[in-house]
């Protein structure tokens, strides 16, 4: 078993890949505890997994190997990709949510995600960019890991981008140029206030209103600089077929 692995609890939920390995995608759990987040991601008829699972001590469970398709994204984009599943890893984060009585992640739980996440990151070459959350990449039906995670954290460790110091307010000349930056940047723009909230919520947590406004318009800029800078432009829209899970 993987050193940062402490148990297995293989789920029945899983199917071959389409895509490669590009992104991971971070959730919280949602349920009332752990046991009960277990259950249901080992279920067949729930038809929902994930790679893995890591309690609020920090032990990690793995459900599906990462070569497999866990089916933890549902419905949803990004940055051209519709079959999220195929092309990510799926990192349950045990948490009751907004359902339940949202509260911080541990910090055993983020030392147990970081080594966990650098190790995915480097086995995929997967850049940081491409390390999101399930509310990034399902805007109009997600709200996780949500706007308590700790992103700069990961950040600091080079594992997720960092929130930019906007050097300027930022007003778009219109809405649709925003929504399009934002589009490039890797959001599903299909219900745009439910993309500005997703965006908020990662990267301007303490003000989440869907509104555009100059600090937004300048976080997305600089965050698209960065990105741009980082990868040479160098993306690819990886096709948009269907999935139902």
């Amino acid at each position: 078993m993987d050193e940062l692995v402490h148990r297995e609890c293989p789920s029945p939920n899983w199917n071959e890949r389409k895509l490669p390995v590009s992104m991971v995608v971070l959730h919280y759990t949602g349920m009332q505890s752990a046991d009960e987040a277990l259950e249901r991601l080992c279920d067949p008829a729930a038809e929902v997994s994930a790679h893995y699972l890591i309690d609020e001590d920090g032990s990690v469970t793995r459900m599906v190997d990462e070569d497999k398709r866990a089916w933890h994204a549902g419905r949803s984009y990004w940055r051209g990709i519709t079959d999220v599943n195929s092309a990510s890893v799926g990192i349950e984060i045990v948490n009751p949510g907004h359902e339940f009585g949202y509260r911080p992640f541990t910090e055993a739980q983020m030392e147990a995600l970081i080594p966990l996440l650098a190790g995915i990151m480097a086995r995929h070459n997967i850049e940081p960019c491409n390390v999101v959350g399930h509310s990034d990449v399902a805007p109009a039906r997600k709200a996780d890991p949500g706007e308590l995670f700790e992103w700069e954290l990961l950040a600091r460790y080079g594992l997720a981008m960092p929130t930019p110091k906007p050097r300027i307010r930022l007003l778009h000349e219109n809405a649709g140029a925003f929504y399009l930056s934002l589009e490039r940047y890797g959001y599903d723009i299909t219900d745009g206030r439910a993309a500005v909230t997703a965006f908020q919520r990662r990267f301007r947590p303490h003000r989440i209103d869907g509104e555009l406004d100059g600090e937004v318009g300048a976080l997305l800029f600089e965050l698209l600089l960065a990105r741009d800078a980082a990868e040479g432009e160098d993306w690819q829209d990886c096709g948009d077929d269907d999935f139902p899970y």
